[in-house]
């Protein structure tokens, strides 16, 4: 009978071992276009409550992993739209870079980095874009905490962002400015928009960050309708690179706003 029981034990503790070996192995792409919404969202979301799918291409001026032999920067070329700033003034232009190819010591594979030649935000695969200066908003508040909201107006239109969420702790850090700021480790977070007096609307939803938030890093108007478009950095821990486009043409059913495209890059080890 105690030979039974050791055999037994013994087979358990190697099929753990072999699920434990397995989990750690795990390893996910560099880059992500899809992204499936964690929340249980409303009849008022921005979106869809389905996995996401890019309307267009994005890509950010950064280096990109290669797996099984394809990189994501391979794709960019001169048909795409350059957004950039410059001189606090925001353009689009045609794609003007060079791409430099290196070595990934972590993921033992080759990389292709994107050096832009402008102070470039994103690259869009959306040739239709008229070139030039387009308008902008200058952005004083980049995050939006929970039970914070801003307000702007942007062509005679109010807009407001207003965050919800469970702050679990705070601290101060020092931003890229060289400031001093409070930052919170936010839980449940949700960010919703309204515009003028329509009802507002989820925009994005995230069950917690890893050392990160939500920024607000552009908002203008890309798509010269002569409304609102919107870019966030969104990223979900401190290593990974995510943005995601909104565009006011592309709204749905008398929408003010519309997700378009997001991008996720993986850089852990």
């Amino acid at each position: 009978m105690k030979k039974i029981i050791l055999g037994f034990v013994l087979v358990s503790v190697l099929f753990s071992c072999n699920g434990s070996k397995e989990k750690r192995t795990e390893k996910n792409s560099g880059v992500t276009n899809t992204a499936p919404v964690k929340d249980s969202l409303h009849d008022n979301e921005i979106g869809s409550s389905k996995a996401f799918e890019n309307d267009l291409d994005i890509l950010l001026p950064r280096s990109y992993r290669t797996y099984d032999g394809k990189n994501p920067a391979a794709s960019l070329n001169e048909k795409w739209i350059d957004l950039y700033e410059k001189s606090g003034e925001y353009y689009l232009g045609k794609a003007d870079f060079e791409i430099e190819k290196g070595f990934d010591e972590c993921s033992g594979d080759s990389l292709n980095l994107i050096i832009p030649k402008n102070k470039t935000i994103l690259f869009i695969d959306y040739p239709q874009l008229k070139l030039g200066k387009i308008k902008s908003l200058k952005i004083d508040e980049n995050k939006i905490w929970p039970k914070e909201k801003i307000t702007f107006t942007f062509n005679n239109v109010s807009y407001t962002l207003r965050g919800e969420g469970k702050v679990i702790s705070s601290e101060k850090r020092q931003a890229d400015d060289g400031k001093e700021e409070v930052f919170n480790n936010v839980q449940h977070y949700k960010l919703y928009l309204s515009a003028g007096d329509d009802a507002e609307k989820l925009l994005l939803a995230e069950d917690s960050f890893q050392d990160t938030f939500v920024e607000l890093r552009f908002a203008g108007d890309i798509d010269g309708d002569g409304k609102l478009d919107l870019i966030f950095s969104a990223n979900r821990n401190y290593e990974e690179e995510r943005v995601i486009l909104f565009l006011s043409s592309k709204a749905e059913n008398d929408g003010v706003i519309k997700k378009v495209a997001e991008i996720a890059v993986q850089f852990d080890c």
